[in-house]
């Protein structure tokens, strides 16, 4: 298999080039002195910023665009093996790789390699991390799959061996890494179009904590139920960290949320108060996303002073309970939420925020993951005092024919809070102009294009 080596620069081509992963690491690789090149169906300021740097970019995918010159093509899952790029690209006998063996090579070429996996909160995480190493002068090169305001984007590059990314379970992607440090946030069921069940998912991460060198380090969750038997056959060294069980290497004490549900918290190292700490961010879910870099940090002998910097420095990702902007008195937020355990993450969160009445405008992101979780969006979503449901964001599926928005307002409505649904953005938005009064807390929530709906509302 081909490998990218930093050592030998090559012209790689990728298909796909505008999506947020591919568009940071096609960057990475330009910043290295590799030639790129790339194609996707639409101009977006990821691809503009990409033709800014001198990358050339193609909008369409045609088999002309595959040239001799070309010495690698990275491809995303969503390119289909029918893809006239694809195909000449075979035809060429040009070597091929995806998106996350292409990850998982880079990795390769710095000696602290950083994954940061979950089903939640890896953007948020990796953010945190990052911020960290940036207070500590430690120039790590940056790959999150958000826009971060301290990098100015999704990318850094850096020149030492510090490299720090996500490590998605997708299609087991981050199977396919190469890591000496590895964070488990926490592990839900997710994903259902590929995994079978949670205990498909438990092996996939088991895996992945095999991965790590006999000199790594594992930081996992020790409230993922069970963890034990996630690490047992890791050969790494093992922290833990929690928000209370005092059995952990790492747990919080004395938390306590400001005015505006900004958490902070005692830091607890076996046994002994290291300091306190104060987010700039809000949740209890933060708070132990918190812990997991903190555990990081100090693993690797960083002082609680930097440490607590780098924390009070980071306000959030883009799309991260962003705050969005005010309307007529009524405070607008955007949320990524699409699972329900951070659906009530996130209106849990929301109740610490000064407000009225919570309105949760939600955009349910994919068939088979709102089939899978209909009564539990449903609770969670019931945590709201009002929720407005867009149709379901289709992303790689086609429509069943089975479930829809609707389904999830009557099993809301049946636990007894106010729900609606609209198939349109403009019918939402004049509804919510009707309905909403000064001292509100509007959300939009979900992971497709939900965001718009806020946005337009504030004329943004």
């Amino acid at each position: 298999m081909y490998q990218i080596d930093f050592q030998k620069k090559a012209h790689i081509y990728f298909m796909g080039i505008g999506g947020i992963s591919m568009s940071g690491f096609a960057e990475l690789l330009h910043e290295e002195g590799f030639t790129v090149s790339g194609s996707d169906q639409k101009e977006t300021t990821l691809t503009t910023h990409l033709e800014q740097l001198g990358i050339t970019v193609k909008y369409g995918q045609c088999k002309e665009n595959i040239t001799s010159d070309i010495d690698l093509v990275v491809y995303t899952a969503a390119i289909s093996k029918t893809n006239e790029e694809f195909i000449a690209a075979q035809e060429a006998g040009i070597p091929m790789i995806d998106r996350a063996e292409m990850v998982g090579q880079v990795m390769k070429n710095y000696s602290r390699a950083i994954a940061i996996s979950g089903t939640h909160g890896k953007t948020t995480t990796t953010s945190m991390v990052s911020h960290i190493f940036l207070a500590a002068q430690l120039d790590p090169t940056i790959s999150v799959g958000g826009i971060l305001k301290a990098i100015n984007g999704n990318l850094r590059v850096g020149k030492s061996e510090n490299f720090i990314t996500e490590a998605c379970e997708y299609t087991n992607s981050f199977l396919k890494f190469h890591p000496t440090i590895s964070l488990i946030l926490n592990i839900e069921e997710d994903h259902m179009d590929f995994f079978k069940d949670l205990a498909d998912i438990r092996h996939s991460f088991q895996q992945f904590t095999n991965l790590l060198p006999d000199n790594g380090l594992l930081v996992i969750n020790g409230d993922i139920t069970n963890h034990e038997e996630i690490t047992a056959q890791c050969k790494a060294k093992i922290l833990t960290y929690s928000t209370a069980n005092e059995n952990c290497n790492y747990h919080a004490a004395n938390i306590s949320y400001d005015s505006l549900g900004k958490g902070g918290f005692d830091v607890i190292e076996n046994g002994n108060n290291i300091g306190h700490v104060q987010l700039a961010v809000v949740g209890e879910h933060n708070i132990s996303n918190a812990l997991s870099a903190i555990a990081l940090a100090r693993s690797l002998h960083l002082d609680m002073t930097v440490i607590q910097e780098g924390l009070a420095a980071f306000t959030g990702t883009d799309r991260r309970f962003q705050y969005k902007g005010e309307l007529s008195g009524i405070t607008i937020i955007d949320d990524y939420a699409h699972h329900p355990t951070e659906i009530t993450a996130t209106l849990e969160a929301a109740k610490k925020y000064p407000h009225k009445n919570t309105w949760c405008v939600f955009q349910p992101h994919t068939y088979t993951r709102t089939k899978a979780f209909l009564d539990d969006f449903a609770k969670a979503l019931s945590k709201a005092d009002k929720v407005v449901l867009a149709d379901i964001y289709a992303a790689r599926e086609v429509d069943p024919g089975d479930i829809s928005s609707a389904d999830i307002m009557e099993k809301i409505k049946e636990l007894g809070t106010e729900a609606y649904y609209f198939p349109t953005f403009d019918e939402i938005e004049n509804f919510l102009l009707k309905n909403c009064v000064k001292g509100d807390l509007l959300i939009t929530m979900g992971a497709g294009d939900v965001v718009k709906i806020g946005e337009s509302l504030l004329g943004l």
